[in-house]
């Protein structure tokens, strides 16, 4: 009797614990905040568009890619 108890109580955890793969993770809008660089006017991507430039790194594989009137003006020579 003890058995069967424990069989269903780990059979109901497992089934409990199962979270499926297309709910799962934070939704569109927080992948787009923690996705976001350079004062949340970049992307973060391995590659830029043709219409965007690197600006800094947002981690070891990422570029922060954003539009050129969105980066700082550079001074100096």
């Amino acid at each position: 009797m003890v058995t069967r108890s424990v069989l269903l109580g780990l059979a109901v955890l497992v089934l409990l614990s199962y979270v499926p793969p297309g709910s799962s993770g934070p939704n569109a809008y927080i992948q787009k905040a923690f996705a976001s660089c350079w004062r949340l006017h970049g992307t973060c991507r391995s590659k830029c568009l043709k219409n965007e430039e690197y600006h800094i790194l947002c981690d070891t594989t990422y570029l922060c890619c954003a539009s050129p009137k969105q980066l700082p003006i550079l001074t100096g020579k």
